[in-house]
């Protein structure tokens, strides 16, 4: 996966001027799409449009300094209108593309290249597990994709669960894990927007079909799971396997994620610090 992320950053660099068409690339190259954006994101922190936006206008602000004009650049870097260009630039570094060349304003965003760093003794814990087809049964929200800390968001969901709902979800509960998960699905980076959120869902697999309208429900199909236990301070040591699980269990595993809910779950230590969790992740093995 690391040839083919960086065989993606030379076809965005080769193409800064041009539409870029990533359905035929992904096709030439016999890749998963689902899967390249998930661990493109996961990896930097940025859609591949963000990506290539950030380079584009770099490049821009660099042949503003030469003494391109501002119409130039803007129809150079495939954008439709001046207007559009200079919103763009002003919204991305702060100042209008007219400026640059007046102040001397130099900024960088260098192209990526990606690595891997390999350290004796790391591995991680994980089985395949298949499952049957099931619901989840719960409640559900778009919020924020958030790395790092305590979502608030989750913690106003997680609040709004009634009395009811909570009994209702665990009459249903039948399948494994038989606890009450934390499950992600829809993100943003997976389209066109930049907005940043996912919808996270609250509740409990179930084969049950009979379900009260008090519940959202999301219907997955037969499939197989890769699952990571980890124990540890909370949320650190959860936050800490879920980036793993991206920037080295996928990259370099004999699987692909799919576009099915991941989810978790936590049971916390007596000592109200540490806990342990189980990351649930849709995966099938990579065609030979």
């Amino acid at each position: 996966m690391l040839k083919e992320l960086n065989q993606a950053v030379e076809y965005i660099e080769e193409n800064l001027c041009e539409d870029i068409n990533w359905k035929e690339w992904f096709k030439a190259h016999a890749i998963n799409e689902y899967h390249f954006k998930t661990i493109f994101f996961h990896l930097t922190g940025l859609t591949l449009n963000e990506y290539i936006k950030k380079r584009r206008i770099a490049m821009a602000n660099e042949d503003l300094l030469k003494g391109l004009s501002v119409t130039d650049v803007a129809y150079k870097y495939a954008y439709q209108s001046i207007d559009g260009f200079t919103r763009a630039f002003k919204k991305e570094l702060g100042y209008l593309p007219s400026e640059v060349q007046k102040h001397n304003i130099k900024q960088m965003f260098s192209k990526l290249h990606f690595s891997i760093e390999v350290k004796g003794g790391d591995s991680m814990e994980y089985k395949i597990v298949k499952m049957p087809a099931f619901t989840l049964a719960g409640v559900k929200s778009r919020v924020p994709m958030q790395f790092e800390g305590v979502n608030q968001e989750i913690v106003k969901l997680v609040e709004s669960i009634t009395t009811e709902q909570k009994e209702l979800m665990h009459e249903l509960m039948n399948l494994d894990p038989k606890e009450v998960v934390n499950a992600s699905y829809d993100a943003d980076y997976l389209f066109q927007e930049e907005k940043g959120d996912l919808t996270h869902f609250i509740g409990v697999l179930t084969t049950e079909t009979n379900i009260d309208e008090k519940l959202d429900t999301y219907f997955v199909e037969v499939n197989e799971w890769a699952v990571f236990p980890n124990e540890g301070k909370f949320p650190e040591t959860l936050q800490n396997t879920m980036a793993d699980i991206y920037a080295k269990w996928l990259l370099s595993s004999d699987y692909i994620i799919l576009p099915l809910p991941s989810f978790s779950f936590t049971h916390m230590k007596e000592d109200g610090i540490n806990a342990y969790s189980e990351i649930w992740i849709p995966v099938e093995k990579k065609s030979e």
